[in-house]
C-alpha cells in the first residue's frame, strides 16, 4: 500500500529581515514524501487501513527531518503537516495525515501519550510522566498538480497560541505530485520569527499544562 516513489528535504537558515541578526539564525525544515495514492481514480469507502500503514512513514519522516536541520531535538519549538493530493484523489485522502505524521513528531520530540497528565487541574493530582509537545500538530491540505506548493502552518509545540511563533513554512516537490500521487509533509522550526514583536505569550512563560488548554 505505501510505495515511496521520491523524499524532498529542505532546510533554511533565516539571519534577519532587514534588522539586527538574532542570537542564533531561525531554521525552519520540511520533508516531502512522494507516494502513490492507492484509491486515486476511484471511490474507496474505507481508506483508514492506509492510516494505520502510514505511522512507521510518519516515524521514519520525523527522524529524518530532525538529523537533516542538524539542531538538538530541544531546539525545535514548533511544527506542522500538510498534504498535496494529486488532481485523481481527493481532499480526504490527505486527511489520512493526520494521526501517522502528527503523533510521529509528537513522539519525537518527546510526547509520553499519557492525557490524563496533562490535562489534569490546578490542584488536582498530575500522574504519569509529563513530556513535551503537548499541543495539537497544526495541518493543512489541498488537491493540485505537479509542482503545486503547500504554506504549511507552524505553531508552537507546546501552547499553540504563542503568537511569536505563528510561522508557516512553503513546501513544493518539483513535479509532484502526479494525478495518482500524494504528498505528504512533515514540517518543523527552532522559533520564533526573526524579529517578531507583537506581544502575546510567550513560549518561555507557558507550563507544561498549557498545551491542551
Amino acid at each position: 500500500m505505501i510505495d515511496i516513489r521520491r523524499i524532498f528535504t529542505q532546510v533554511e537558515e533565516i539571519r534577519h529581515e532587514f534588522g539586527p541578526p538574532p542570537p542564533e539564525p531561525l531554521v525552519r525544515g520540511a520533508i516531502g514524501v512522494v507516494l502513490t495514492n492507492p484509491f486515486a481514480g476511484r471511490y474507496e469507502a474505507d481508506i483508514l487501513p492506509m492510516m494505520t500503514a502510514l505511522e512507521p512513514l510518519g516515524i521514519d519522516m520525523a527522524q529524518r527531518l530532525l538529523a537533516a536541520m542538524d539542531v538538538p531535538r530541544e531546539r525545535i519549538a514548533t511544527y506542522g503537516k500538510g498534504a498535496i493530493v494529486g488532481g485523481a484523489g481527493e481532499l480526504e485522502h490527505g486527511a489520512l495525515w493526520h494521526v501517522p505524521g502528527g503523533y510521529a513528531m509528537r513522539e519525537l520530540l518527546g510526547w509520553k501519550g499519557d492525557r490524563a497528565t496533562y490535562t489534569a487541574g490546578k490542584g488536582e493530582a498530575k500522574t504519569g510522566q509529563p513530556g513535551n509537545a503537548l499541543s495539537i500538530v497544526p495541518s493543512t491540505k489541498k488537491v493540485g498538480p505537479p509542482g503545486a506548493a503547500l504554506d504549511v502552518p507552524l505553531t508552537n509545540i507546546n501552547a499553540s497560541y504563542v503568537r511569536g511563533q505563528f510561522d508557516a513554512i512553503e513546501v513544493r516537490v518539483p513535479g509532484s505530485p502526479t494525478a495518482d500521487e500524494i504528498v505528504f509533509i512533515l514540517a518543523m522550526s527552532t522559533g520564533y520569527r526573526v524579529h517578531a514583536r507583537v506581544g502575546g505569550l510567550l513560549a518561555e512563560n507557558i507550563s507544561q499544562w498549557d498545551g491542551l488548554r
